[in-house]
Formats: structure tokens, C-alpha cells, sequence
């Protein structure tokens, strides 16, 4: 599954577990499964909630009913919020969401039965308890670094409850979290629901280059089951009950190969501060992660993959129901822009490359191999090529007209064991992005996921 969703590519970002940002149910959020051995990554600060999100398009937008698709959710849905300040540190909201698929067909239904003489009104509290889907929030600033968030999405439809506490610190940022049920994506982009999931943690805050840290503890506890019903996909092991504890450490440097800040239309606002300037930079992260893993979802070490050709650290223990593991990983992303999105035409063009390593150690044994195949001029093994393949991920944004600009990006999987491709793209996302001026670094995204059958307009603010 492409990182897509949980944020769009950017320099820098490297390959991080962040939130994913989804369609399938009303909070707008899902967790990755943890995956050894992908880093956890830099915390960019809490983001904006979906509540606030559907509020500003809104209040600002001129858009009453904010539109999603999912496949995994019956299809296309409206959402709208009501948000009302009830002190100058707390709010509360009422969402509401709309099942257009099941609008239309008690509409169709009631048409086809208009003979009957029984009212609307008999079945009315039955019919939008079908097509419509409620849910309150409340957020409380209870200092200027410390918020709580309480929210209940689909009530009397299976009662989907989280707590988020987050407090930012001078270099870092904690966040506390309970989910009741908490929802996953696998890298299939498969859904599933944790009965309780729990959480716990501390990053640094995030720079241009330096060193960068983050510590977390997640404790699931009950079955795993298939968001939609789905029984057919296997539980991923990472999701059964038990604690995990992560610990990650990186240091990153940035490059400038080119930058050209001549050129500029004077006194008028680029479109996005982030994009206006012309350059070619590199940017290079290296780490290491190190976890443990107490109960059921210990299992995940002793799964034989690729990894077990490797060096890394590696411990389980079955009658203890105990593991730990720890790797290396990087991350290299190239980027260039021309243009200052200044302009009312085709004043940006911006691609992006990253490359990923997510195991360093199984990286450092596959290169030691092809070197001494290459020394002894022997013919290398296919598999050892597959060990030094990194993950790849390409970009493209091209401004259309004014603020408005087309992005695409695709997974590109580099497979020497496939006769067939060598080189195929896995995922694509299209997307379509609406530069917010006013705010300097904002704006509405609208993407959609052929592969996944899934799209959504969100609000985004400061990335590039």
C-alpha cells in the first residue's frame, strides 16, 4: 500500500508511520500496522481534526456538504459539522454523515410504493437511521500546550470512541491515545478494528537537519476483525493482543545542489511560501529502530521473510511470548522545482524521488554479496539484487491555472525475480490541490485511489 493519505511525500519526511488519512469511517483517521522494520518518525504536532476540516471548508469554502468516496463504506457520503464555541477553550461539534447510495435508494423505494398510503413520516426515524450517521466531539484547551479531545462517531451504529491528549514541550511533543475500537490499514490497504487499542508517545520535533528521535508504547488488547466484514484476509499479527514498545533515532541532512531566489514577480504573494523558489536539493536520513513485543502480537519476529537473511538483532521467545528486534534503515528523496507559483500559468513544476531502505542490515549483506560475486566473477543470485532494491516513490505536481494544480504519486516496486516487469508501478494517487494564499501555506486537497476505490477533499497546512 502507498504511503499516500497518512500525508503526501515531501523532502524529509523519510519513510515514518504516520496517520492515515481515510474515507471508510467518519473520524477521517487510521493507524498503519506496525511493520518491522519501518521506522517510526518525526511527529509534526497534532493534525487538523476532521471536524475542524468539514468547519473551515464550511464557514470559508462555500461547501455545506463536503463529498467521500469508499468502497469499504457502501460508497459515496456527504459530511457536514456543526461547531459551536462554548467558552474561548472549549468547543463542542455535532457531525452528521450521509450515505448518498442509501438516500437514493429509500427515495427509489418510497416512489415505487407511492400507491401505498402509508405517510413518510411512518418510517422516518428507520430511514435516517439508514442513510444518516451522527457524531460529537469536544475539544478542551486546557493550557495554550495542552489539548483534550473526546470523540464518538456513528452512534447506535457500533459506537466508535478516542481520547487524544496532546502536549508539546520545548523540543517535543506527547501524545496520549485510546481508541475504542481502533482502526488499522494494512499495507494491502485492508481495514481492520482493534477492540481497544492504547498509546503512548514522544517525539522530537521535527527540523531540517539534525538529530530526531521517538519513542512509543502501544497496548492492543482483544480479536482483530476485518473493518467491513471481510473474513477472508488474514489478521496481521503486528494487531494481536499485546504491548509493543518502539524506540527510533535518526539524523538527517539537507543538500541544496541549486536554488534560485532571483526572478521573482515583486510584491505579490506566491501561492504557497513552500513552493516558491526554483532548486534541486537532496536529502538523506539514516537511522535505527529498535522494538519489543510482550504477548500474541510477538509472533511477528519469528515470521520468516527477507529479513531473516539479514543481520539484525532478533530475539523470541514462544513459551515467554516475548521478542525484540532492531535494524538499521535510510532514506534518500530527490528533489526539483522550477518555477515560483507566483504566476497565473504553469509557474510550478515540481517532481520528487524517494528511496527507501527499510532494513539496512539485509541492504549491507545483499551489497557484501554482490561485491564478492562481483570480485570472484561469479553470477550474482536474484535475490540478492531483491535485497538492495530499495522502495521507491515518485511525484509530480504541475500548477494548471492560478492556485490550482494537478499532483500524482506512485509506488514504483523494482522486481529482477519478474520476467515479465522489472519495473512496475503498484499505486498510484491523483490528486488535485487548491492553494489557500490568504493562509501562506495551506490548502484543499482533493485525491482519489483507483486501486483502492477511495477519495476525499481534506484541508492541509504547511507542506510542501
Amino acid at each position: 500500500m502507498l504511503l499516500r493519505r497518512m500525508r503526501w511525500m515531501s523532502e524529509g519526511d523519510g519513510r515514518w508511520e504516520l496517520d492515515a488519512e481515510t474515507p471508510a469511517t467518519m473520524e477521517g483517521t487510521a493507524r498503519p500496522v506496525p511493520g518491522d522494520p519501518l521506522p517510526l518518525g518525526l511527529s509534526r504536532g497534532p493534525r487538523v481534526t476532521r471536524p475542524k476540516q468539514l468547519d473551515f471548508f464550511h464557514r470559508f469554502m462555500a461547501s455545506p456538504l463536503v463529498p467521500t468516496f469508499s468502497a469499504a463504506d457502501g460508497g459515496l457520503s456527504v459530511h457536514h459539522a456543526h461547531l459551536f464555541h462554548l467558552t474561548e477553550n472549549w468547543s463542542f461539534t455535532i457531525l452528521e454523515k450521509i450515505h448518498v447510495p442509501k438516500l437514493v435508494s429509500v427515495v427509489k423505494e418510497k416512489f415505487a410504493n407511492r400507491q401505498e398510503e402509508a405517510p413518510w413520516t411512518k418510517d422516518l426515524k428507520k430511514h435516517l437511521h439508514d442513510v444518516m450517521s451522527l457524531g460529537v466531539g469536544t475539544e478542551l484547551l486546557i493550557t495554550p500546550d495542552t489539548t483534550l479531545l473526546l470523540e464518538l462517531y456513528d452512534i447506535k451504529k457500533g459506537d466508535r470512541g478516542k481520547a487524544i491528549f496532546h502536549h508539546k514541550l520545548p523540543h517535543q511533543n506527547v501524545t496520549i491515545q485510546a481508541s475504542c475500537p481502533g482502526l488499522f490499514v494494512d499495507k494491502k490497504g485492508v481495514y481492520w478494528d482493534v477492540p481497544l487499542s492504547l498509546s503512548a508517545d514522544l517525539a522530537s520535533v521535527g527540523s531540517s537537519s539534525g538529530l530526531s528521535y521517538h519513542l512509543f508504547l502501544q497496548k492492543n488488547s482483544g480479536e482483530p476483525k476485518c473493518f467491513g466484514g471481510d473474513e477472508t484476509n488474514e489478521v496481521p499479527i503486528a494487531l494481536l493482543p499485546g504491548l509493543c514498545a518502539k524506540a527510533a533515532v535518526s539524523i538527517k541532512k539537507s543538500i541544496d545542489a541549486w536554488r534560485k531566489k532571483e526572478d521573482k514577480l515583486k510584491n505579490v504573494q506566491p501561492y504557497d511560501v513552500f513552493l516558491s523558489d526554483s532548486h534541486v536539493s537532496f536529502t538523506g536520513i539514516v537511522g535505527a529502530v529498535a522494538s519489543g513485543y510482550l504477548g500474541d502480537c510477538s509472533r511477528r519476529v519469528s515470521i520468516r521473510d527477507e529479513t531473516q537473511r539479514s543481520n539484525a538483532f532478533r530475539m523470541f521467545s514462544e513459551r515467554n511470548k516475548f521478542a525484540a528486534f532492531a535494524d538499521l534503515f535510510a532514506s534518500v528523496t530527490f528533489t526539483a522545482q522550477y518555477g515560483n507559483f507566483q504566476r497565473l500559468f504553469l509557474d510550478l513544476t515540481k517532481a520528487s524521488a524517494r528511496f527507501d531502505i527499510a532494513s539496512g542490515s539485509l541492504f549491507l549483506c545483499g551489497a557484501s554479496r554482490l561485491a564478492q560475486d562481483f570480485f570472484f566473477s561469479r553470477k550474482p543470485d536474484i535475490e540478492t539484487f531483491c535485497d538492495v532494491c530499495p522502495d521507491v516513490t515518485v511525484s509530480f505536481q504541475q500548477q494548471i491555472v492560478g492556485p490550482f494544480s494537478f499532483r500524482i504519486e506512485s509506488s514504483v516496486a523494482i522486481d529482477p525475480r519478474s520476467q515479465d516487469r522489472f519495473v512496475r508501478v503498484d499505486d498510484s494517487i491523483f490528486a488535485i490541490d487548491w492553494a489557500l494564499k490568504v493562509l501562506g501555506s495551506a490548502k484543499a486537497t482533493a485525491w482519489y485511489s483507483p486501486k483502492h476505490q477511495e477519495a476525499m477533499v481534506e484541508l492541509r497546512f504547511f507542506e510542501a
